[in-house]
């Protein structure tokens, strides 16, 4: 029986592949679908404020209404702006479609309800970014109204110490000097966006500080906070983060 182990063993392995082969394959078609477009990066800044990045292009993003918790919407990316009860109470706008519903409605991407606040408006004719303190979308000056795309949150005033903390707090952060998970949108001189989260729960300006100190060497521009707490959530290739596992209604989505 001896003499026959090495022809036994030489059919046994190219069998195995086959078979580990018909298995995998399904496996890898299915991730060979998702975004590869983006880079991820998980950063420690000093004051122990943890971030986790997606950065990307701003070609590459879109402005989707969901209605669950984002590691389980099957998408990349992170949670959007503010929300209740389902309604949008942020701009989410492209090319003048809100995420969800008609322009003019209420709950449906096209208001900063309640007050003016920092939306960031990416200009494709321009291929600029910029922030713009707006109440609707009505209000945006861009180049070319079906070619551009713009989120709303609260200014993060990147460039401006002095005066950053004041414009928050117009703009009726919620909860910014509590211990709150946080989430954010910026973008570089490179014309990236950054796509940013923490699970560690701090202060707005911790967060902020965290970032400056941490993002793209000091080339990050201007950006705008998102929706914190248990709504700050993040799905990638690398990690997820699923912040208190609720419900969220808006995705700033990576698309390849």
């Amino acid at each position: 029986m001896l003499q026959y182990r090495p022809v036994t063993l030489w059919l046994f392995f190219p069998i195995l592949g086959l078979f580990l082969s018909m298995a995998l394959y399904p496996l890898a078609i299915e991730n060979s679908k998702k975004p590869h477009a983006y880079t991820y990066s998980k950063l420690h800044a000093t004051n122990g404020v943890e971030l986790h990045v997606l950065k990307t292009k701003p070609e590459n993003i879109a402005l989707k209404a969901i209605d669950k918790n984002v590691t389980k919407t099957g998408l990349y990316g992170i949670n959007g702006g503010f929300f209740y009860n389902g309604d949008l109470l942020s701009i989410a706008v492209t090319n003048d479609l809100p995420a969800k519903g008609e322009a003019n409605d209420y709950g449906t991407g096209w208001y900063n309800t309640d007050v003016s606040r920092g939306t960031l408006v990416w200009d494709e004719a321009l291929q600029a970014f910029n922030v713009q303190i707006v109440k609707h979308a009505g209000e945006l000056k861009v180049t070319d109204r079906n070619h551009y795309w713009a989120q709303g949150g609260v200014s993060m005033k990147l460039g401006d110490s002095m005066g950053w903390e004041a414009q928050m707090i117009a703009e009726e952060m919620p909860a910014y000097d509590e211990n709150r998970l946080r989430s954010a949108a910026a973008y570089d001189t490179l014309g990236n966006v950054w796509l940013i989260v923490t699970p560690t729960t701090c202060t707005i300006e911790q967060f902020r500080s965290a970032i400056l100190q941490n993002i793209a060497n000091g080339q990050l521009v201007d950006g705008i906070f998102l929706d914190g707490d248990g709504s700050s959530q993040l799905m990638s290739r690398e990690n997820k983060l699923h912040g208190d596992g609720r419900e969220v209604y808006q995705i700033m989505q990576i698309m390849k």
